[in-house]
């Protein structure tokens, strides 16, 4: 028997398809502005396959229909202690709208090469710190480094998959981010101390103490704004699609290109 539709129904149908694609619009659709974005890409050290990560980092700018300027600086082999060239020349982060650091150096601690760096990001380069930024610099004994972070983390737990609460629900880096995401295996760190101008976005829970850690977060430093992650140890993690889209998101809003 053929179904006769209410026109009411017909127009909430009619409406509820086109939310349904609002969702799926690009990030692109929200950018403040029409020109590239610069983004400076610093990474390098121990522990990670960072050659995937940065073309994947990429690739999730390319699939957003993100357009991007990229300068990307692989230094420092694969060791705990290094200085990058780049940092050396005073004006390294001029003409970018933000810098990503995913950088592995635990051990590097020389305060005139560190400050060269805090500097220029408390005088306005923005920044996104993803995974062991978290841990370089760590056995420096002064703490501007870990100021411009947001965030005082000197260890992590065991690799496991992770439930994230999103604690910040309205904050656009955070949109479309779902209730019920669990990290792919990836490496829990442990936050000792949140600086005062740091906000976290979400949380997880360690599974050895039961405290929680901001995952996800956005400080203030200087003149600038950080979006930081602890998550991005695996390659599982950086091709996972809503670990991308905060990725994306958390860097066009420390870049001030993001708007909704």
């Amino acid at each position: 028997m053929p179904s006769h539709r209410h026109p009411r129904f017909l127009a909430a149908a009619a409406i509820l398809a086109i939310g349904l694609c609002s969702v799926s619009l690009s990030i692109g659709q929200n950018l403040s502005a029409a020109e590239p974005v610069k983004i400076l890409l610093i990474t390098g050290g121990c522990c990670h396959d960072y050659d995937y990560q940065s073309k994947t980092i990429q690739e999730a700018f390319k699939q957003h229909k993100i357009d991007v300027e990229w300068k990307v600086v692989q230094e420092g082999g694969n060791g705990t202690e290094a200085e990058i060239k780049l940092y050396q020349d005073p004006k390294w982060a001029d003409g970018f709208d933000v810098v990503i650091h995913n950088e592995c150096f635990a051990n590097t601690t020389s305060e005139e090469y560190i400050k060269q760096i805090t500097e220029a990001h408390k005088n306005g380069v923005n920044g996104v710190v993803i995974h062991c930024a978290m841990h370089t610099y760590r056995a420096a004994e002064f703490d501007d480094w870990r100021e411009f972070l947001g965030v005082t983390s000197r260890k992590h737990e065991h690799q496991s998959n992770y439930p994230v609460k999103v604690v910040e629900r309205d904050h656009p880096i955070m949109k479309g981010f779902p209730n019920d995401w669990v990290t792919p295996k990836d490496e829990l760190y442990i936050i000792e101390t949140l600086w005062p101008n740091a906000k976290p976005l979400a949380t997880s829970i360690s599974e050895q103490t039961g405290s929680s850690n901001p995952c996800f977060w956005v400080n203030e430093y200087g003149k600038s704004r950080v979006f930081g992650t602890t998550y991005g140890h695996s390659n599982e993690t950086f091709a996972d699609k809503t670990f991308q889209q905060a990725l994306v998101r958390g860097t066009l809003w420390a870049a001030g290109k993001l708007h909704d």
